[in-house]
């Protein structure tokens, strides 16, 4: 496998990130229609856009990693992919919120295999010195669904109605899926680790939850990085429905309009922080912690003016920098759970984060914003929930980057790449 194919499975990876994202958050910019046709409140809008999806996609990750970590990662990648596009289109034959909620079960279920899978063939196309700058390009798949799926979703969505954009969206999924499976190949696990060939491979389960249990790095790292990411699912869920109570703007215009700043804010983010990282990393391994601890903060420093704004453009202007500040840690904190733990280890320690994440930061965060929403509604109107969004992203940004400082100190100072070994295997693959 020459160097150009890696960069082709990336690209492969990337794109599959993007319709995981797109069909996990399609559901924001359609909430205001859902609600107004199911009769709804914000609570049970967070319990759709959070809990339904978090709650098998917690569950289902970690039996699906195990897999990932035993056997073909590309085949689980490609039937994940396939099952949940099919789920997102199933969500526009909901007759009410309970069939509703069910359906967003599903997308969890498909959508627990990709993430594990997808970061440990990342880890065996890219040396360890490459993989925040890998990463930060995979991350960029989130991006471009978060802001596609806002801009298609809404103008789908004005034109069409919610259920056809459900159907319409998961379509193109499952022909990637098939393509996936027919052009990516598996990579040899571990093959830029050093150490014998037993210590790559998946032991006892019980065995590899100690070890993951053990590894101070690894935990305190997964605690940290679902505060992190609480603070993207509150606003990726809950910025359109703000638009659209605070601005007098269509849902097409919603779309288009937040889905460009979360391009414009979030594709510079992962890059910059990718080089970034890799940079200052050989002068201190601790800067994997340190970033995402000051970027946490600066993210909801920004979010604070945007949802105090008074004009459309100010909101988008200061959301688009809060999002950049946001998305440059992603490659650090996503490393820091590849790099410190196992080839064998990888797709479990994935899934075991990913559940952390998910129920703290997917489950738990929007739902509080519904129901601090609620609360709010009586005295502060159509403005409770720029007050809900704020107070809990506050909050999570403070226990992050507390969280990270934390973890730092568990944390070897100096630097932190070899690659020597990851040298003796391109040169011994080129001879071959």
């Amino acid at each position: 496998m020459g160097k150009n194919y890696r960069y082709y499975v990336l690209i492969m990876l990337t794109i599959t990130s993007m319709f995981n994202i797109a069909d996990r958050l399609i559901m924001s910019i359609l909430l205001e229609d859902i609600k107004a046709e199911f009769v709804l409140t914000d609570t049970q809008l967070g319990l759709l856009a959070g809990l339904a999806f978090a709650l098998f996609y917690a569950l289902m990750g970690l039996p699906i990693a195990r897999l990932a970590d035993k056997y073909n990662r590309k085949n689980i990648l490609a039937a994940s992919l396939v099952f949940w596009s099919a789920m997102t289109a199933v969500c526009g034959l909901a007759t009410g919120f309970v069939s509703l909620f069910f359906a967003r079960l599903g997308v969890g279920v498909g959508e627990a295999g990709g993430s594990p899978s997808s970061y440990s063939i990342i880890a065996d196309y890219f040396r360890p010195s490459e993989r925040a700058r890998a990463m930060g390009i995979y991350v960029i798949g989130a991006v471009l669904g978060t802001g596609g799926g806002l801009i298609v979703g809404g103008l789908l969505g004005e034109w069409l109605g919610w259920r056809l954009t459900f159907m319409l969206l998961g379509a193109p999924g499952i022909l990637l899926g098939i393509l996936l499976y027919f052009t990516v190949k598996e990579p040899q696990r571990g093959r830029f680790d050093s150490g014998s060939e037993a210590d790559k491979q998946a032991t006892d389960i019980k065995a590899t939850l100690r070890s993951l249990l053990r590894n101070k790095v690894y935990v305190r790292a997964s605690v940290s990085y679902a505060m992190l990411t609480m603070i993207g699912y509150s606003m990726a869920i809950w910025l359109a429905p703000i638009m659209l109570r605070n601005f007098d703007v269509s849902l097409g215009k919603v779309g288009l309009y937040l889905g460009l700043t979360y391009i414009v804010g979030g594709v510079p983010g992962p890059l910059l922080g990718g080089y970034l990282t890799d940079f200052l990393v050989k002068r201190d391994a601790r800067w994997r912690a340190w970033i995402p601890a000051i970027c946490s903060v600066g993210s909801v420093t920004s979010l604070w003016f945007c949802l105090s704004a008074d004009t459309l453009l100010t909101f988008l202007g200061f959301f688009s920098i809060g999002y950049a500040c946001f998305m440059i840690p992603q490659g650090a904190a996503m490393t820091m759970l590849q790099s410190w733990v196992g080839p064998g280890e990888r797709a479990l320690a994935t899934s075991l984060a990913l559940l952390v994440n998910s129920l703290i930061g997917l489950a738990l965060g929007p739902f509080l914003i519904g129901m601090l929403s609620d609360a709010l509604a009586d005295e502060y109107g159509s403005q409770s929930l720029n007050y809900a969004l704020l107070i809990v992203c506050v909050v999570a940004a403070v226990i992050a980057a507390a969280c990270y400082f934390w973890t730092s100190r568990a944390m070897v100072p100096g630097p932190e790449v070899d690659d020597s070994y990851a040298d003796e295997v391109e040169s011994e693959a080129a001879k071959a």
